[in-house]
């Protein structure tokens, strides 16, 4: 009878043990940089789960599924978990909409989730509890010691250096952005994820030619570093400025804490996300004590003067004066000085002239007004001193340019007569003969025009252009519909576009690396998007291998393919000649030729 009541009650039990099903996520607030985890956590085995699109995140992995038992006093505790990791698009908040699993016919939801991204942080943390893959992709098992002491997860960071974070107000500062690589890991390709926008800075980008590695220290470690980006920036406004960090996933191969036969590390393949973290800095506005009233907004060290082509014209003739600031500071953020003129001298709009570069050091050159002057009546005529000032960063005071005054002297020229005879500086007309009214008939003829086209050939001809065009514009139309319609066929087909355009632009820049590798990379990915219809993401080397032998690709095209590929990703980092670059281009045409024949 004992018996009977234990398998009553373990029946009872079961019968009313409720089914629990709820989503949980590894932080509710995030950086832009960082990655969520998402767990859909059930009690009982459940079937046919469903989750919606995940809105503001893009899915990098899921959904992973695993199943766990528990024994606790003779008790069994059963869970079920669909895992999915994502990485944000943008900054804002956004929400883990409900999934749905069925359990005995009954349709369970989970809680939605409110997630918050904001700014990015000077390091990601790894969501992948448990895991030890330096970049989050895989459970590799714990490091090696060895490995361990060498700090292998780390493999990679972006550093912003700033040249000065308490400037003045159109002071010029240098951000250059570095990137500090592991030793212990092989990097093949990178791509910028998030651009800073430098709000509140007038930005000119450093153009980077050439990437020379080196090596370097950073926090006491040795690192291969490279220089990826350089930026001038002039403040506009005093206060705290916030500068937006800089985004690079990185592909590279990593240690992944086995050996090979030898002894010898193995690698596998890996992506981190780096960025340079939030920096701002504390502008200082100009000082109000000593400014002038005609300041402009100059800061720098210039010099100034207004010059005149000639002094002396007479009234038929013109004269240019330039007037010109040369020097280093903001010369593109602010107006030159206006000439004034007095009343009897006719002035055009000036014509503004800029000879600016701006090296790392900031803007350096010279801007001016031209101005073209007419004088209408003969004398003397003066113009008045003008004055420049600006504000000078060595002695942190302001300084004032006064130029010389300008002495015109202006002699009779030839003049027109009210009867339309020149007057030369004698006072004597000059006569010229001319017929005045040759241009008008005296004598018309107008002759009668016919109308015939009603009737004609040309008449019936477009009418039966007419009639037989209709069904061509039919058939047209219904084909071109049914092509808008294929969404695939119509990416293959312009991804296919784009890799003929990226190649014959990677020849037009044979010369220039870096144009000639980006043009080239993006030629091989549109490649492979309209053959084997992938997306950028999908393209490691062991899925593009596996993809294009079941697509009847010979070994030997697939590994020069690979190889081509490699060395564009690896070509950025390092001294490529003009005769290496041909080699390379030479080499994509002809492989590209033999995939499109084999596939």
């Amino acid at each position: 009878m004992k018996h009977y009541l234990i398998l009553l009650l373990l029946v009872v039990q079961n019968a009313f043990a409720q089914f629990t099903y709820e989503a949980k996520v590894n932080k509710s607030t995030i950086g832009i940089n960082e990655r969520l985890r998402v767990d859909f956590v059930m009690n009982n085995d459940g079937d046919n789960f469903k989750v919606p699109g995940f809105e503001g995140f893009n899915v990098i992995m899921g959904p992973n599924q695993s199943i766990s038992y528990k024994w606790i006093n003779g008790k069994k505790t059963y869970n079920k978990t669909y895992t999915y990791y994502l990485e944000p698009t943008k900054k804002g908040t956004f929400v883990i909409k409900p999934s749905s699993i069925e359990f005995e016919g009954q349709i369970y939801k989970s809680n939605p989730i409110e997630v918050k991204v904001g700014d990015a942080v000077q390091e990601e943390e790894d969501p992948y509890q448990g895991y030890w893959d330096p970049f989050g992709f895989g459970n590799s098992g714990p490091p090696a010691p060895q490995q361990a002491q060498g700090k292998i997860g780390e493999g990679a960071h972006l550093v912003a250096y700033i040249s000065n974070d308490n400037p003045y107000v159109n002071e010029p500062i240098t951000v250059v952005y570095k990137l500090y690589v592991s030793p212990y890991v092989n990097v093949y390709g990178s791509r910028e994820t998030a651009t800073p926008k430098f709000n509140n800075f007038w930005s000119q980008f450093i153009d980077m030619k050439d990437f020379k590695p080196t090596r370097d220290t950073y926090n006491g470690e040795v690192y291969t570093s490279i220089e990826i980006r350089k930026v001038v920036l002039y403040p506009q406004k005093a206060g705290s400025l916030a500068l937006e960090p800089l985004r690079l996933e990185i592909d590279m191969d990593v240690p992944s804490g086995q050996y090979d036969f030898f002894g010898r590390p193995a690698y596998k393949q890996g992506t981190k996300t780096v960025v340079a973290g939030n920096k701002s800095i504390q502008v200082k506005p100009l000082p109000e004590a000593g400014k002038p009233a005609d300041f402009a907004g100059a800061v720098g060290e210039f010099t100034f003067s207004v010059t005149p082509s000639k002094t002396t014209l007479r009234t038929d003739e013109s004269l240019d004066v330039l007037v010109e600031v040369a020097g280093r500071g903001n010369l593109k953020l602010f107006s030159l000085p206006q000439l004034v003129l007095p009343p009897s001298l006719e002035v055009f709009d000036p014509e503004h002239n800029e000879q600016v570069q701006t090296p790392l050091s900031g803007m350096v050159g010279k801007i001016s007004d031209r101005y073209t002057i007419l004088p209408q009546q003969k004398g003397t005529y003066v113009i008045k001193p003008m004055s420049f000032s600006y504000f000078d960063l060595a002695s942190k005071t302001y300084k004032t340019i006064t130029t010389d005054e300008i002495e015109l002297d202006v002699t009779q020229g030839q003049q027109i007569a009210a009867n339309g005879a020149a007057t030369n500086s004698d006072g004597k007309q000059e006569v010229v003969a001319k017929d005045e009214f040759a241009y008008i008939k005296t004598n018309a003829k107008f002759t009668a025009v016919s109308d015939d086209f009603l009737g004609s050939n040309l008449f019936y001809l477009l009418i039966a252009i007419a009639f037989i065009g209709i069904p061509v514009v039919i058939i047209y139309r219904g084909k071109k519909e049914a092509r808008d319609a294929d969404v695939v066929g119509n990416k293959i087909r312009k991804s296919d576009r784009l890799a003929k355009k990226y190649l014959s632009e990677a020849k037009k820049c044979i010369g220039n690396k870096e144009e000639f590798y980006v043009a080239m990379e993006r030629s091989l990915h549109n490649f492979l998007k309209a053959k084997l219809s992938i997306e950028t993401s999908e393209m490691s080397t062991d899925n593009i291998n596996e993809l294009l032998l079941s697509k009847n690709a010979k070994s030997e095209t697939i590994t020069d393919f690979i190889k081509l590929k490699q060395n564009c990703e690896m070509a950025r980092y390092a001294p490529s000649s003009k005769a290496e670059m041909q080699q390379d281009y030479e080499l994509a045409s002809q492989v590209i030729t033999q995939l499109n024949k084999q596939l």
